[in-house]
């Protein structure tokens, strides 16, 4: 079966973790950056313009908001991959 966030991820996708830097320090998705959803939108300028993104938190929250945001940004390719424990293997 196939896993559009894996497909995502193995063409590219920039992996945003958007918890809080204590726990990003406990343990991420490889490759993942940790921007806090709370500094997203001051951290907007490091996001490649154009690029597909997935974002992940805790458990889908955080993450849905982060989706929206970048969204409203203009960034068109956004999924909501939900919590760490969501992400492909």
């Amino acid at each position: 079966m196939s896993n559009p966030i894996l497909e995502k991820i193995q063409a590219g996708a920039k992996i945003i973790d958007v918890r809080t830097p204590d726990e990003f320090m406990d343990g991420a998705y490889p490759g993942a950056v940790n921007i806090p959803v709370q500094a997203l939108g001051a951290r907007l300028a490091e996001i490649p313009a154009g690029a597909s993104i997935v974002v992940y938190c805790a458990s889908g929250g955080r993450s849905a908001m982060a989706a929206r945001m970048l969204k409203q940004a203009g960034w068109s390719d956004v999924v909501n991959a939900g919590g760490l424990d969501d992400m492909p293997a």
